[in-house]
């Protein structure tokens, strides 16, 4: 078993089970804890990731089935933004599971882009002079830089110190998944799904989503991270159907 960072709070049923992107830690999801009240919620670091173990090879399946034991059968809702929200997919089908929300993930990939990310897992983790520069490459990485400050004490668990410097705690390997094949797997899902990106994100068009599910939801003014930039934009997505 992949041992994993966790954190957990909040009480009742459904427990949110909320999984970051790429690059990213559980901790992106603090300003929306902040909006949750008393619910119960789940927030990972996924493998290869902040405080988590990585994996031998990752693969969508293989970070959906690390993370499947975090599932409360009496009833979750799965919640993931973009790499996450492709793993919220591939629990669709486990015990307990009520509701799949992705924000932001990408649903069409070309095969340049494809080979891109292929030749990122294949680069070494950076070692970095200074603390600042490793959080400043992890900002980078998971599309947070000018989202959060780099004295922010939520980045601690995304980086390191080494024998040379300081590194990102993020495995780069896991950037070669590939193409996540959103679409059969919304078509396999056998609970509602609720797919959404901000108005101005652009990793994925209005009219890619809509390709995929017929009613997406758009959240006005905000980009990739929706989650991060208004925490509370989520809130009317984690009700169940």
């Amino acid at each position: 078993m992949t041992a994993l960072r966790v954190r957990r709070g909040g009480s009742g049923s459904p427990v949110l089970l909320l999984l970051h992107g790429l690059g990213a830690t559980g901790d992106v999801w603090n300003g929306l804890l902040t909006e949750l009240g008393e619910r119960a919620w789940v927030a990972p670091d996924l493998p290869g990731h902040g405080g988590s173990a990585g994996l031998p090879r990752y693969t969508f399946a293989a970070v959906a089935d690390a993370v499947a034991n975090l599932v409360d059968p009496a009833g979750t809702i799965v919640v993931g933004h973009s790499f996450g929200g492709v793993i919220a997919l591939h629990l669709a089908g486990r015990p307990g599971v009520r509701l799949v929300v992705g924000v932001g993930i990408k649903v069409a990939w070309t095969g340049s882009e494809l080979a891109r990310a292929a030749g990122l897992a294949d680069r070494p983790s950076a070692v970095h002079p200074t603390r600042a520069d490793a959080l400043a490459r992890h900002l980078r990485v998971s599309g947070l830089d000018g989202l959060v400050a780099t004295d922010d004490p939520a980045l601690d668990a995304a980086v390191r110190e080494t024998g040379g410097g300081w590194s990102p705690t993020f495995d780069p390997r896991a950037f070669g998944v590939g193409d996540p094949g959103v679409a059969a797997l919304v078509a396999a899902a056998p609970v509602p799904v609720v797919l959404a990106r901000g108005e101005h994100d652009p990793m994925v068009s209005a009219a890619q989503l809509a390709a995929v599910v017929p009613d997406p939801v758009e959240l006005p003014g905000l980009g990739h991270n929706a989650h991060v930039e208004r925490p509370a934009a989520l809130l009317p997505l984690l009700v169940p159907r």
